[in-house]
C-alpha cells in the first residue's frame, strides 16, 4: 500500500491533470491537507514529503499537534466554530473555512481587532439548502455584503461549500456563481473557493476550485471515536 509520500505525489499529478484539462494555470489550486483524527506523526510525514497547509476542525484536537510540529506549517480551521471558541482558534489558525454566519464574522471581526490579527477566512455557503448543514443560505449571503465589506479585520477570501455528493459539480458551479455575484454586490476582491474533497476535488477543479480539502486520499481512512 502506497504511504503518505506517495499518495502525496499522486495527488498532485491528479490535480495538475485537472487543472489542465480545465484550462487553468498550473500551481492555481493550493492542497489543504485535512489531518483531523490523524496522529502528529502522520502529519510529520507529510510534512516531510513537502505538505505545508493542514486542516483541523476541532482546536483542542488540534492544539498538541500546532504545539509539536515545525512553525512554518500552516493550519486552516476547517470545523464549525463556536463563538466561545474563537479567540484560541485566532490563536493557531491564520485561515478559517467554516464562517457559517454574519453574527459569526462579526464576532471574529470584533475579537481579531482586540487580539491585533487579521485572519483568512472563507464565507460558508449551503448552496443546496440542506437541513443537515450549516452556511449561509444564498439569498442571506447576498444580503450581508455591505456589512461583510465594512468587516475591517478580517481578509474575506471567498465561499466555501459541502455540496450533495450526488450532482455535485453543479453545486460547485452554484458556489462560482455565488461568489461571483458576492463579489459585485460587496465589491471585495474574493479570489478564493474552498471546495472539492477527496472523493469530488476534480470536479471542483473544473468549475474553479482555488483550494481543496483532501483527508481520506491522503491519510487513509479515519476511525473515529465510539
Amino acid at each position: 500500500m502506497p504511504g503518505i509520500a506517495e499518495r502525496l505525489t499522486e495527488l498532485h499529478q491528479r490535480m495538475a491533470d485537472a487543472s489542465s484539462s480545465a484550462g487553468r494555470a498550473p500551481g492555481e489550486v493550493e492542497l489543504l491537507a485535512v489531518s483531523k483524527t490523524f496522529a502528529t506523526e502522520d502529519v510529520a510525514e507529510a510534512y516531510a514529503a513537502g505538505q505545508r497547509l493542514f486542516g483541523e476542525s476541532r482546536q483542542q484536537e488540534a492544539a498538541p499537534k500546532v504545539a509539536a510540529l515545525p512553525a512554518d506549517i500552516e493550519w486552516h480551521f476547517i470545523g464549525g466554530l463556536q463563538r466561545n471558541k474563537a479567540r484560541k482558534v485566532l490563536a493557531d489558525f491564520p485561515c478559517i473555512h467554516s464562517v457559517d454566519s454574519l453574527r459569526l464574522a462579526e464576532h471574529l471581526d470584533r475579537i481579531a481587532g482586540e487580539e491585533g490579527k487579521r485572519p483568512r477566512i472563507y464565507l460558508e455557503a449551503n448552496v443546496a439548502g440542506e437541513e443537515s448543514k450549516g452556511g449561509f443560505a444564498p439569498e442571506e449571503l447576498l444580503a450581508a455584503a455591505e456589512t461583510l465589506a465594512g468587516l475591517k479585520h478580517l481578509e474575506i477570501l471567498g465561499v466555501m461549500s459541502i455540496p450533495p455528493e450526488e450532482d455535485s459539480r453543479r453545486w460547485f458551479a452554484a458556489t462560482r456563481e455565488l461568489r461571483d455575484q458576492l463579489r459585485t454586490t460587496s465589491g471585495l476582491a474574493l479570489p478564493g473557493l474552498s471546495m472539492g474533497m477527496s472523493g469530488d476535488f476534480e470536479e471542483a477543479i473544473a468549475e474553479g476550485s482555488t483550494i481543496v480539502r483532501v483527508g481520506s486520499a491522503l491519510f487513509g481512512y479515519r476511525s473515529y471515536p465510539a
